[in-house]
């Protein structure tokens, strides 16, 4: 997989979630909400890569995660994130939401709330976490 694949897929895992939102299908919405910023996260990494460079085996060992706070940590986004949250308290409480989402959360039961809060805080046109990494990938 390149970038532009992990581009497509946070879109597409975003549109998803959307879709199964709208449907009452909070469990899989919360899920899939939550994939959309790992792929996201996933092309920032894929970003600091250059063409047939050999690649680092701690990075690419790193970059085999669900979580989202390592995942900022490997694209290397963590110190701008934090700069970022001061200075906007909407961008904060987004990203406190999605820090949580964990791979885990398939076997989770979500309620409307949950599933409409994380899709939310990922979507927001001005503070919202995709939004954001789509001005790093």
């Amino acid at each position: 997989m390149n970038r532009n694949d992990f581009q497509q897929l946070a879109d597409v895992r975003i549109a998803e979630a959307a879709a199964l939102l709208g449907q009452g299908m909070y469990d899989g919405a919360y899920y899939l909400a939550g994939y959309a910023i790992e792929c996201a996260l996933k092309a920032c990494v894929a970003k600091l890569t250059n063409q047939y460079d050999f690649p680092d085996k701690q990075l690419a060992n790193r970059c085999f995660t669900h979580n989202i706070e390592e995942l900022v940590k490997v694209a290397g986004l963590e110190a701008q994130r934090d700069t970022d949250v001061a200075a906007d308290a909407d961008l904060k409480t987004n990203w406190t939401t999605v820090k949580d989402w964990s791979e885990a959360s398939r076997y989770a039961r979500k309620t409307l709330a949950e599933a409409q809060g994380i899709y939310d805080a990922i979507t927001e046109a001005t503070h919202g976490v995709l939004p954001w990494l789509k001005l790093h990938w």
